[in-house]
């Protein structure tokens, strides 16, 4: 018996592709174009070859901000995914307190990036700010606009608060999942609380974990908008991640040969480190 295919699902999805291919496969390639152009205005281009690639990879400022965006991905992953973990299992399972705590998390979720630096740039002010008067009351020296490292503890604390939410309610997601069977089993084979987490809980929240690592990394180091409103990627050079100096080098220089080409390799190192994640993280699923 042959089969009929029903290709009107492909006509229904076409508006999708058509606007995936208009803001994103085509400003991909223009940016693809510039990066093995050059050009002496009037808009003509010639070949470039490798040229920009080869100057991103000398540039000393591309290997500092490179190493700042691992510095504070791993930072925040070290922070958020254990604090998540450790939220989502003390949040209540049944009765009206469910939906409280899943609303609390999600707040933060919902404030925009510009408004999160904002809130913190006011909040840590030492002159007007209710954080940063306090600390400095309490005869702690204290500037994120002066000292690097308080600027660091700044952006990272403001980060664990916008966005561990996110692994909170991803965990908790996994943990309700589990049927009550498996800790029916637990208690009558005596298991402690740890054995009940490392044996049960844990393999059980191991996917929703691995989005939740995937998620947090890629977005941690491409963090933009927060640090910039926050500190403008200071004191000195202290917070200028990648997406910071790429943004100085396309608008501020309008350097957009070097920019396209810095683009482009920012963009191959966040794939191959998911990728490299994701692997490692799913290997023993595949083995077992």
């Amino acid at each position: 018996m042959n089969k009929t295919w029903n290709n009107k699902a492909w006509f229904m999805i076409l508006p999708a592709m058509v606007m995936v291919m208009i803001s994103a496969v085509i400003p991909l390639m223009t940016v693809v174009n510039y990066s093995v152009q050059d050009t002496f205005g009037n808009n003509e281009f010639f070949w470039n070859g490798t040229a920009w690639f080869q100057e991103v990879l000398d540039d000393d400022r591309f290997w500092g901000a490179l190493m700042r965006n691992f510095a504070f991905s791993a930072t925040i992953l070290a922070i958020e995914i254990p604090l998540g973990v450790f939220i989502a299992l003390h949040m209540p399972r049944k009765g009206p307190g469910v939906s409280v705590c899943l609303v609390l998390m999600a707040l933060p979720l919902l404030i925009p990036w510009n408004v999160v630096g904002t809130i913190f740039q006011l909040l840590c002010r030492t002159d007007i700010g209710l954080v940063g008067y306090a600390i400095t009351s309490l005869g702690i020296p204290y500037s994120y606009a002066a000292n690097p490292r308080d600027a660091w503890i700044t952006v990272v604390i403001m980060d664990v608060w916008h966005w561990s939410s996110l692994v909170v309610l991803l965990a908790y997601a996994g943990l309700v999942s589990i049927p009550d069977a498996y800790y029916q089993a637990a208690r009558i084979d005596g298991a402690s609380r740890w054995s009940v987490f490392r044996y049960i809980q844990l393999p059980k929240m191991k996917r929703v974990l691995i989005i939740a690592f995937l998620l947090r990394f890629m977005d941690s180091f491409m963090i933009y908008t927060e640090p910039f409103v926050v500190t403008g990627g200071g004191p000195g050079t202290a917070t200028t991640f990648l997406s910071i100096e790429l943004v100085k080098r396309a608008i501020g220089q309008f350097d957009l040969g070097y920019a396209a080409a810095m683009s482009i390799m920012y963009f191959l190192i966040i794939l191959l480190v998911s990728w490299i994640f994701y692997t490692v993280m799913t290997s023993n699923d595949e083995t077992a």
